[in-house]
């Protein structure tokens, strides 16, 4: 950017004489208000106003030092001489390591996020760092502590858990990897669970429709995982943790290339002791043991072609409930346990190529297998799911105008293995798409889209999208945007699972409708210095999304079994969340709020849907050095409802993180929950009989006070992380 210094007063050389100067700040199209302009060795400094003009009073005759800064910009120091009679130009560029400057996978285009009108949450390596000395074993942790998103646990003896957006329900929500739709349908309730975060380098997350983007599925939003690639100087990292709970979980990950070739190579191993806090002889967290190996080879035969090649495979076996069972054997009443067996492998394969330095062409495919054995007292539900995705997509990025052109096709087949119900299902998706960007002029930035999808015996599904960005300079931006969305029915919802798919009927297709939503979301961005050394920033959402012909479990049938219907009426989810920071010198300060209000028209009354807290709020301190990382968390979680009516009580949790940092890696420590919040305190979580207890629904945390230790091994490769 530019900044023009201009002086209005008179240029005697008088020492005496003190001029007031007015400091203008452009960016290359722009003038800059909030931008901090400040003189160090008069302690004078001026804010720039909306037109972009700092004024600073009283500056003696003389030579200083003015330095010029503002968010997302690289600060600049420059001697100036007042009184001066031609003005002075001085050039900024826009930093690098300013999220601005971030391209995101999950758009689907090579702008950065600035210069895109769909509102995403971009959780970036240093927030994931800190997420990963939380929690090493999956992605729960990260998940759970943004804004608006809730991780609901369905089961205490297994921990299986699933993501809601905005109060809707985790089959809404597409959770990708690289852009592949892995973890679908039956696997959806484990997944996270399995999903280790250490060879991840940023999460994307789009709350609203997104079926435009990705097809069905995305209702609540979309979770887009990035993995980590290799680059020229070799990376190895080495990952223990230990908790007092008894578990254990290491984790390595080596990347490399040279000229033409690439690797990755990841590896994750969880031990996981039956955990009973409460010494009420069930399990809070199951006994588990859990590997994951995840190689890709990366080919590189020109500047402008890339090839990779990636193979994923997990077994995963969490075996919780009666303590003295699993630890003993059965004997007298201790007969109940829960034990979940599943083995994950997929492989996934992208061609990416430059036409020119307009154009590009990607082809991607995957293909998925999930096997999964539940074993409860009378009970075995056993199955396994394949899934394939192929995609092939045109780029095309133009001086005001960027398109995308794909083609997709989407497989999903689930075989149970059982005698007595035949729920097998099998569904094929074709679908096209394309995309538009376009710049209507330096303010205004709209984004069109339309997919058609035909699902086989479901039909035809139009969704188009349409948001619109509007920068009013580089401290105010605004984006509103909405768009269809549908889901095909399956009958892996948390109703079934919380019944252990018990009695559930399977899908009547000539009965049942897929599910359809619309939604639209509205956000304000600002951001200014509120002094030379204090950075401020707001973020401010609002959203509405309704889902018609919603799928139900009817409880209600005479001969005891759990059939599937559409709602008669529509879910709707409306509310807003509010994100602020600030920066000061090596601190940080998050604070957010989360209002979600979620009906269920269908029902009498209109109530909130259960086990959604319409208030959430949270408070994160950070401060960071080259050396050490120390955060202190406080997060607040309101009343819910049970779905028996009864409203819970509302709680808050605290947690302390510190992390030192060595030339050879880093030692850190948490505190999760150290107030030990947990559901036992407020109400029972196993209800009798002993050996055929009741679950009551899971409202807070179950495992309560966590305290892990561990280090990190960077052998090579990570210096500039220090």
């Amino acid at each position: 950017m530019l900044c023009v210094l201009v002086s209005r007063q008179s240029y005697a050389q008088d020492s005496t004489q003190t001029n007031t100067i007015e400091i203008k700040v452009v960016s290359e199209k722009e003038s800059l208000p909030g931008a901090t302009v400040y003189i160090k060795s008069l302690e004078k400094g001026a804010v720039t106003d909306f037109n972009g003009i700092a004024r600073i009073e009283n500056v003696p005759n003389g030579e200083y030092i003015v330095s010029v800064s503002f968010v997302g910009y690289t600060p600049i120091e420059q001697s100036i001489r007042v009184p001066f009679q031609t003005p002075l130009i001085f050039y900024l560029k826009e930093s690098e390591s300013t999220l601005d400057a971030i391209v995101l996978q999950s758009t689907r285009s090579t702008r950065t996020i600035k210069n895109i009108p769909t509102r995403i949450e971009f959780i970036g390596a240093e927030e994931l760092s800190e997420k990963v000395a939380m929690n090493a074993s999956n992605i729960a942790m990260v998940l759970r502590e943004s804004t608006g998103i809730q991780m609901q646990q369905t089961s205490l003896s297994s921990g299986n858990s699933n993501i809601r957006i905005q109060g809707l329900d985790g089959r809404y929500t597409q959770l990708l990897r690289d852009g592949f739709p892995l973890y679908s349908g039956f696997s959806s309730g484990l997944s996270i669970l399995q999903i280790p975060p250490v060879d991840l380098k940023q999460f994307e997350i789009i709350k609203g429709s997104s079926s435009t983007l990705y097809g069905g599925g995305a209702i609540a939003g979309l979770v887009n995982m990035v993995s980590k690639t290799p680059k020229e100087d070799p990376q190895l990292d080495i990952m223990i943790t230990q908790t007092h709970a008894l578990g254990t979980t290491f984790n390595t990950f080596y990347a490399a290339r040279n000229n033409t070739w690439g690797w990755t190579l990841f590896g994750s191993g969880d031990y996981q002791k039956v955990y009973d806090p409460e010494e009420d002889g069930f399990s809070n967290l199951p006994e588990t043991k859990s590997v994951t190996v995840n190689p890709k080879l990366f080919y590189y035969p020109s500047e402008n072609t890339t090839i990779w090649l990636g193979l994923n495979g997990t077994y995963d076996d969490r075996k919780g409930g009666d303590v003295r069972k699993i630890e003993d054997g059965e004997n007298g009443i201790h007969q109940y346990t829960e034990e979940n067996i599943s083995k994950r492998l997929s492989t996934q394969a992208v061609l990416e190529t430059k036409i020119d330095d307009q154009q590009s062409v990607t082809v991607k495919n995957s293909v998925a297998f999930f096997d999964r054995n539940l074993n409860i007292p009378d009970l075995t539900f056993e199955g396994s799911q394949w899934n394939t995705f192929t995609e092939a997509t045109y780029k095309r990025q133009g001086q005001r105008a960027d398109w995308v052109l794909g083609a997709n096709l989407y497989s999903v087949s689930f075989d149970e293995d059982s005698q007595s119900l035949e729920r097998d299902q099998k569904d094929i998706t074709y679908g096209l798409f394309v995309n538009n960007l376009y710049d209507i002029s330096e303010n205004w930035i709209l984004e069109t889209g339309l997919r058609t999808d035909y699902a086989q015996d479901w039909g035809v599904f139009a969704l188009p999208r349409v948001s619109l960005l509007y920068k009013l300079n580089s401290s105010f931006t605004s984006r509103i945007g909405g768009g269809l969305g549908y889901k095909i029915p399956d009958i892996f919802t948390e109703e079934a699972e919380f019944v252990s798919f018990r009695d559930v009927q399977p899908i009547d297709k000539d009965a049942l409708n897929a599910e359809r939503s619309y939604g639209v979301n509205l956000d304000f961005n600002y951001q200014t210095p509120l002094t030379d050394e204090i950075e401020f920033s707001i973020n401010q959402l609002f959203y509405v999304t309704a889902i018609r012909d919603g799928l139900l479990l009817n409880t209600n049938n005479s001969a005891g079994l759990f059939q599937f219907e559409n709602a008669e009426e529509d879910i709707v989810s409306k509310g807003a969340e509010t994100n602020i920071k600030f920066t000061y010198k090596d601190f940080r300060w998050f604070l957010n709020y989360a209002l979600i209000d979620t009906r269920l028209n269908y029902l009498p009354g209109n109530p909130q849907k259960p086990l959604t807290a319409r208030h959430n709020a949270g408070s994160v301190i950070m401060y960071e050095t080259s050396k050490w990382r120390v955060g202190f968390e406080t997060y607040y979680t309101g009343t819910q409802i049970l779905s028996n009516g009864i409203e819970t009580t509302d709680f808050i949790t605290m947690g302390l993180l510190a992390i030192r940092n060595f030339k050879w890696g880093s030692t850190f420590v948490n505190f999760e929950n150290f107030t030990d919040r947990r559901q036992s305190r407020f109400s029972p979580l196993v209800l009798p009989p002993h050996d055929d207890p009741v679950f009551p629904e899971i409202y807070a945390p179950t495992d309560g006070f966590i305290l892990s230790v561990g280090i990190i091994l960077k052998p090579f490769g990570n210096e500039e992380e220090h």
